[in-house]
Formats: structure tokens, C-alpha cells, sequence
């Protein structure tokens, strides 16, 4: 049963006796609770707020809805690394009810200045006629983790020319100056993003539209960043209302980069290359990136769309966060990799090698709910499709196939258990470039209990799902169709490295909130 606004848009502080505790029951009952990803205790999460390097550790937040899996009244929750892979849990970092967030602390982003960690957010706020205002707010994070809200919103009005879906801001330093770039709909309803300047991060001028060559390109842009690497110009976009293109846009939302000449800040001018996606699996939206202190730049998503049911909802709590990911540029392309740090989940490793011929072959000990497992596909016939098989029973299982001929690879999770939003298909495929050239392909797969994150060719593309089969779908299957192929394989276990299962006493305490 759907929540009215009233009970959506509660603080928890509102919460019933015994709500809490009582949702909390269900979410353990869930057999698709994560072993090593950011996940939230009760409710929903959604985009990745914050994410910074800060007093020797890496900050980062997320939307938190903990009442339900509905959105409402969004927070800031706090968790906190050391090497991207084992989080420690920091509790909630930003409550809204004040004047300038009453209906929300909504996305943003963070940026060090004056040894502080400055959080820049969109406040969400709704009339008695529930018509929205945005503001842009500001808090700040002392080195003791601390969170002060700066007392007035620091950008009020919207612009001439755009509507009230106005959102998300990236920060980030320009010399001296800093600059955001904002998330915005035209009143034409057509996306875009715009740019604002500050000296102090409190005092912001409008600066206007960035000039790109997507003039009418969806009917709105959520959640831009704006980077630079390697001398190339990169901005991230979420554009909403794009129709499918064959294998491209396939999801209800998109997520994607340019890239492109360094941003004109003067003139805005960006000039860049085609759009293209920066994941080719299901459940991927709402980047943001960081610079690591030794320079790498860093992203984070959400596993998860809006505006989708899935089968967590009975439970009490949907979604959770991707792994973090290294990104470089090659030829022209982003590449994205697993962040080193990972490595630290890994228990003992499992070799394997084989050579299939139109067959399909397991490994003892090679079998799971939650690991890491690399595989080299070599030597293979061009008429053939090789792949694996994983989460497999009976009944079920998980399909990645590589079509050699064509250089297509396909994720296939029409039998991977709880189906998820079939209504947009249950496959996705992508092809491959320079394929002429190839003659081996690696994949590293990252499956947890209820996802699996997949990256091809040393992170030329890569595939994110959430997967829901049965507990006892362990088994993983290596195959070859249609020809032969060599297979070198690499399997870890993985150990838990996500935010621990025990709740806050702050939040929770025999059901009830405390004030």
C-alpha cells in the first residue's frame, strides 16, 4: 500500500511507536540482503551524495528515505573508508525540516575548504498547495563530524527561462573562485545545466547555461559532474525522456558522459563528442565522482532507477550503492576499473583453466552468493558464444555471453530469480569496438547476494544488475556454444565489507526516536 504525502513526508523523529523496529524486522527476514555493498538499513536509498577525500578518509553520503520504499523525506546518511572497500557507519549526516529543505535534503556534492568538508545541497520545499520550490543549501563538516547548516539557503531563486526542477549541484574549485553546475529543465521542458560562481561557497552568481550540442536532448538533466582528466573535459548527466535506440537507452532513465574540449568557463562553451552510456546493465544512475589524494578520479552510483518497483519493496527496503570505480580515458573513451582497494575483500583465490568445445563445464569450489571471479576468454572460435553462467540452480540462472562473430556481449536475467521491472526487457547487449584485433576478452564479475557488477575488456564497458534468485543458486557454469575457446579463470570469496548490520542506537532504541 502507497504512502499518503502526510506519511511519506515524516521526519523520523514522527515515526509511530514501534514503526521502526517493526520495519527493521522485515528488512531481516529479506533474503537478498548484501554481503559487501552500501545498503541501507531500513527504506530506500538512492543517489550518492558528497563523495570527498576529507581528514584522511573518504566521506559519502546518500539519499535515505527510512520509512519505506516509496520516496519521501529524504536525508544524508554518512559512511566512512579508508580504502573504498570496508565502511564504517557515521549515522545520519543531514536531517531536513528546516525552512529551506521542509520536504527533503536532496543530492548535491561536497568540496574541502578552510580544513572543512562543505556540503552544497538542494533543499526541496513544498507550499500548502504542494507546489515545489528548490533551494540550493550549504552545510559544513567540521574535522570532528560535526554538521552545521549554514542558517540561510545560499541560492533562492530560480533563473528566468527554467522551471522548478532545478537540482543536484557539483562543486568544484576554479582558481580562486569555485563553480557549480546545476541540474535543470528549460521552460520548454527540455534538460540542460547551468552554472553559477562563488568566492566563498556562500555567495553564488549566476553565470549561465553551458553551451553543448544537445539542444533538446530529454526533458530533464539530474545530477551533473563536471571533471577534468587526463586534459580532456567530462561531464556527467542523467538526461530523463530519451527514447531507446536499438541496444542504447534502454532503461526508464539514462546515465552517460562527454567528452570533450575543457569547459570554457568564461564563455561556457563545451565542445564534445556523442553521448554515451556509461553503464550498459539494468540498475545504474545518479554518478558522482571525487579526486582520490593521489589524484584518481573516483566514481560511485546508485544501483537502482527511479520510478521502478522492485523486489525488495515487500521488505521494507530497496537498493544500495555500486562499488567504487577507478576512471581513466583511452582512445576517446572513459574506462572505468574496480577500485584497488577491493582487493582487501578477498579471501582464498581458485584458479582454473580449461579448453571448452561446444560444452559447458563447472569447477569445484567455484560456487557462491558473494565474490569476485576474473575469467579470460582466448583462442576462440569466431562463430562460437562463450560465457558463464553464475547464481545457477535448477531453475535459475545468470547468463554473460560473448557472440565472438559480432563482438556482442549480452547479460541476459529473464531466469536469475525475482523478476525486476520486465517491463523494460531482461536483456542487454552492447558491441564491442576493434574487434578485428581481438584475440582475447577479460570479464571480472562482482556478485553479491542480490547484484552483480560486470566489467569487460579491462573496463571498456561495463554491465550493473540487481539480481534476486533463490539462496540456494550457487552454482557457477563455464560455456562454450557453437565452437571452442580456452578459459582462464580466477575465483575469491568475498568477505562482508559494507556498513555493518547493527543499527544506530540513535535511531533505533526500543522503537522509538529519539528527538
Amino acid at each position: 500500500m502507497k504512502m499518503t504525502r502526510e506519511q511519506k513526508y515524516r521526519l523520523l523523529r514522527q515515526a509511530e511507536p514501534g514503526e521502526l523496529m517493526h520495519l527493521a524486522e522485515k528488512v531481516d527476514l529479506c533474503d537478498w540482503r548484501q554481503s559487501y555493498h552500501i545498503q541501507p538499513h531500513t527504506g530506500l536509498l538512492n543517489d550518492p551524495n558528497g563523495f570527498a577525500y576529507f581528514n584522511g578518509e573518504y566521506h559519502l553520503f546518500y539519499q535515505w528515505f527510512p520509512l519505506g520504499t516509496d520516496h519521501g523525506m529524504k536525508y544524508w546518511y554518512h559512511v566512512v573508508s579508508s580504502d573504498l572497500a570496508h565502511w564504517k557507519d557515521a549515522g545520519i549526516g543531514l536531517e531536513p525540516g528546516d525552512s529551506y529543505d521542509s520536504h527533503g535534503a536532496y543530492s548535491g556534492s561536497a568540496i574541502v575548504k578552510d580544513d572543512r568538508l562543505h556540503l552544497m545541497y538542494t533543499g526541496n520545499t513544498r507550499d500548502s498547495d504542494w507546489i515545489r520550490h528548490p533551494y540550493q543549501c550549504l552545510a559544513i563538516m567540521d574535522k570532528d563530524g560535526t554538521i552545521t547548516k549554514h542558517e540561510q539557503a545560499v541560492i533562492t531563486d530560480i533563473p528566468a527561462g527554467y522551471t522548478d526542477h532545478f537540482r543536484d549541484p557539483k562543486v568544484w574549485q576554479d582558481g580562486d573562485s569555485y563553480l557549480s553546475v546545476i541540474g535543470a529543465q528549460r521552460s520548454d521542458l527540455t534538460g540542460a545545466a547551468v552554472l553559477y560562481r562563488s568566492n566563498d561557497l556562500i555567495n553564488w552568481t549566476f553565470e549561465g547555461e553551458l553551451k553543448t550540442s544537445l539542444p533538446s536532448f530529454g526533458y530533464m538533466w539530474e545530477c551533473p559532474d563536471y571533471f577534468e582528466l587526463d586534459g580532456t573535459g567530462v561531464l556527467l548527466l542523467c538526461p530523463q525522456g530519451l527514447e531507446p535506440e536499438g541496444d542504447r537507452f534502454r532503461n526508464i532513465y539514462q546515465s552517460g558522459y562527454l567528452l570533450g574540449s575543457p569547459l570554457n568557463t568564461a564563455t561556457r562553451e563545451f565542445n564534445h563528442g556523442e553521448f554515451i552510456e556509461l553503464d550498459r546493465g539494468f540498475d545504474f544512475y545518479a554518478p558522482q565522482t571525487t579526486e582520490g589524494p593521489d589524484g584518481t578520479r573516483l566514481l560511485v552510483g546508485w544501483m537502482g532507477l527511479p520510478d521502478l518497483e522492485y523486489p525488495t519493496d515487500d521488505n521494507g527496503w530497496a537498493h544500495c550503492l555500486t562499488l567504487p570505480r577507478e576512471l581513466s580515458i583511452r582512445n576517446g573513451r572513459l574506462i572505468q576499473r574496480p577500485a584497488a582497494g577491493l582487493a582487501g575483500l578477498r579471501g582464498e583465490e581458485r584458479s582454473f583453466s580449461t579448453l571448452l568445445n561446444d560444452e559447458t563445464r563447472r569447477f569445484e569450489g567455484a560456487e557462491g552468493s558473494s565474490y569476485e571471479l576474473s575469467f579470460t576468454i582466448e583462442q576462440f572460435d569466431s562463430s562460437g558464444t562463450f560465457g558463464i553462467e553464475f547464481r545457477t540452480s535448477e531453475s535459475e540462472r545468470t547468463v554473460l555471453s560473448y557472440e565472438a562473430g559480432s563482438g556482442t556481449v549480452t547479460l541476459d536475467r529473464s531466469n536469475s530469480g525475482a523478476p525486476a521491472s520486465p517491463a523494460y526487457g531482461t536483456t542487454r547487449s552492447c558491441t564491442l569496438e576493434n574487434e578485428t584485433d581481438r584475440k582475447s576478452l577479460e570479464f571480472r564479475l562482482f556478485v553479491d547476494v542480490s547484484s552483480v557488477e560486470i566489467f569487460v575488456g579491462d573496463g571498456e564497458e561495463v554491465f550493473t544488475a540487481r539480481i534476486f534468485p533463490d539462496p540456494s543458486s550457487t552454482g557457477i557454469s563455464f560455456f562454450a556454444n557453437g565452437g571452442s575457446a580456452a578459459f582462464e579463470a580466477s575465483f575469491w570469496p568475498y568477505h562482508k565489507g559494507a556498513i555493518p548490520q547493527e543499527r544506530p542506537a540513535d535511531i533505533y532504541n526500543n522503537g522509538k526516536v529519539k528527538p
